[in-house]
């Protein structure tokens, strides 16, 4: 395999250089760099195998698909992997209420029934001071299935794992492509999501990096985490995503920037149906290098949803994999410590070829277009065995005429005018996590993960499953 050096912008003045700050500490006695940079897989063990129903279009399969395709094609030879641990329900509730946590942890299939059956029970409702709160649990988008709470304790200690990998310095990027899950709220589960692990990594990275800056490619706008920090002008959010016409989940006009000290540190990139790879590509960097040239952040969390491709079942873009790739090319070649997180995605085969295709490129590899064998060849038959086949079609219109996607940027330049660079925010010591819950070290954190059972990259397939 042949190694790629894609190009780099870290010799500019804003642009924070790792390499220049500090030298790799290598965690088993073997050091796992390419291009100068090192990069962690997470994975949690079984984290494919829970099930949100039969007709629900979020299939947690996916994930072990991905991960086949990583193993097969022999790039955890070039990370290191890890099967990180769960996240506590301490920890969690970092971002999230005790009392959302608490029934969380608690509700089953049967015992949402129960709590249902109760409410519609009531003749005073919400009202009622026996009302049972389940935090839009048991909504069509959000079932309480077997395992709920271990899943999501699982894909948000992943993420958790990842973000401090990069806070004490370990790694330059981390990858966990079971996170992503930018709808859920404080107080409630939304949109397939129920912990918003990129909340909970962006306040780990916030203890020690004074700005953040959150890049969300999902055709859904990424609610939540704009949400969370709409008040804070240490976190930059840019979302790009299908907006008008009832789309889930109705926000992410460009409207939308922020409140008090975080005004104008929310910015949205509402697209139509249909845009095409060269209008999304074009658009892409032309927003995001004067957002980092602007905001200069000290790192990056990019969420990569892949229902923005072509042909999923819940999208209408017309996006390539190669195209959904480049914008994670742009994005790791500003040389900034990056923690790279999956998201939605309903066309399962898509979505892990899509996955694998993008970890080559952070892991700076070049993989061959055919497919590796793995036990689930029969998924891929119907695509033909390619990592990148045709998902685009010409007969698809693009609705976003160059008028439109010109007004956009007009608008943004605008926001970034008014913004007039980043805040000045003095980092003298690693503060405590922003709810005054944590005052854990995040490197004792991290010998505490690697105590508790990390992979180690050219593993066994079957201890990182």
């Amino acid at each position: 395999m042949r190694q790629l050096s894609p190009p780099t912008f870290a010799d500019a003045p804003f642009f924070y250089d790792r390499r220049s700050g500090r030298l790799h500490e290598p965690e088993d006695g073997r050091q796992i760099e390419h291009n100068g940079r090192t990069v962690a897989y997470f994975h949690p063990k079984d984290v494919g195998l829970y099930h949100f129903g039969s007709y629900h279009p979020m299939k947690a399969y996916r994930l072990t698909l991905t991960n086949e395709l990583v193993l097969g094609y022999g790039l955890h030879n070039y990370m290191q992997v890890h099967a990180p641990r769960k996240a506590t329900e301490e920890e969690i509730e970092r971002f999230h209420s005790s009392d959302y946590v608490d029934y969380l942890s608690r509700v089953t299939p049967s015992s949402l029934g129960a709590d249902m059956a109760h409410n519609r029970s009531l003749n005073l409702g919400t009202d009622d001071p026996t009302y049972i709160n389940t935090h839009r649990i048991g909504d069509d988008d959000c079932p309480a299935f077997t395992g709920l709470f271990q899943f999501c304790q699982q894909y948000a200690g992943a993420s958790l794992a990842a973000a401090r990998k990069l806070a004490i310095g370990s790694a330059d990027i981390a990858l966990n492509w079971s996170g992503g899950l930018h709808h859920a709220k404080k107080t409630e589960a939304s949109g397939f999501c129920y912990v918003n692990d990129i909340v909970l990594a962006i306040l780990e990275l916030l203890r020690v990096h004074p700005r953040v800056l959150y890049i969300d490619i999902d055709i859904h706008h990424g609610d939540g985490v704009q949400e969370a920090f709409y008040r804070s002008n240490r976190v930059l959010t840019v979302s790009f995503h299908k907006y008008g016409n009832s789309f889930f989940p109705g926000t992410g006009a460009v409207v939308e920037t922020g409140l008090n000290e975080g005004k104008y540190f929310s910015l949205n990139v509402p697209l139509q149906d249909g845009i095409d790879d060269d209008s999304y590509i074009r658009l892409f960097r032309d927003v995001m290098d004067p957002v980092i040239t602007c905001f200069r952040p000290s790192a990056i969390v990019l969420q990569c949803g892949a229902d923005s491709l072509a042909r999923d079942r819940l999208g209408s873009f017309n996006l390539s994999i190669e195209a959904h790739g480049e914008c994670v090319s742009f994005i790791k070649s500003f040389n900034l410590p990056l923690l790279v997180l999956g998201g939605g995605g309903y066309r399962q085969t898509s979505v892990s070829r899509c996955w694998t295709y993008e970890t080559s490129i952070l892991a700076g590899v070049e993989v061959p277009t055919q497919l590796p064998s793995t036990p689930y060849d029969a998924y891929f038959e119907k695509d033909g065995f390619s990592l990148l086949p045709q998902l685009t079609s010409p007969g698809i219109p693009n609705m976003n005429t160059r008028k439109d996607l010109e007004a956009i940027m007009r608008q943004i330049k605008e926001q970034l005018r008014v913004l007039n660079g980043a805040p000045s925010v003095q980092m003298q010591v690693i503060p405590p996590s922003l709810t005054g819950t944590d005052d854990d070290d995040p490197a004792d954190e991290e010998k505490e993960e690697q105590e508790v059972g990390p992979g180690q990259a050219g593993e066994v397939r079957f201890e990182i499953k």
